[in-house]
């Protein structure tokens, strides 16, 4: 019972934590494309980490509310394995590459990588909205 009225709110918080996750993620990355300070300042770097921590509880809730298993149910796996690629990608755009070129282009693979998550969680397939161009 309890898990049938939680789903809904839930789902909801998860995905509005999603839109505020990328949001902020593409806003600090125009900012440090720009040479902005606050893209990388500690209140703006922690706000992105209480989101993040915030969607992955959401995340973990609804997979133990709905018995989903990232082996069994493929497009699951797929999905968390990109969110790896998604944070990896993330870390070079913001800090760790060398240059605002490289930087750009880890940014655009972050966006992608983001984007092709979204679609996953819509379609359920692990090649997202690709499914009928790749399939």
């Amino acid at each position: 019972m309890f898990i049938t009225r939680a789903y809904p709110l839930v789902h909801d918080a998860h995905v509005l934590l999603v839109g505020l996750s990328g949001a902020l993620f593409a806003a600090r990355g125009l900012g440090v494309q720009l040479g902005m300070a606050w893209a990388m300042a500690r209140k703006v770097r922690m706000a992105s980490v209480y989101i993040d921590v915030a969607l992955l509880a959401a995340g973990v809730w609804l997979w133990f509310m709905l018995g989903f298993h990232p082996l069994h149910d493929t497009w699951l796996g797929v999905k968390l394995g990109l969110l790896v690629v998604y944070i990896l990608l993330g870390t070079m755009a913001l800090k760790r590459a060398k240059g605002r070129l490289n930087k750009a282009a880890f940014f655009l693979l972050a966006l992608g990588c983001y984007g092709w998550m979204i679609s996953i969680a819509v379609t359920k397939h692990p090649l997202g909205f690709f499914k009928g161009v790749l399939a």
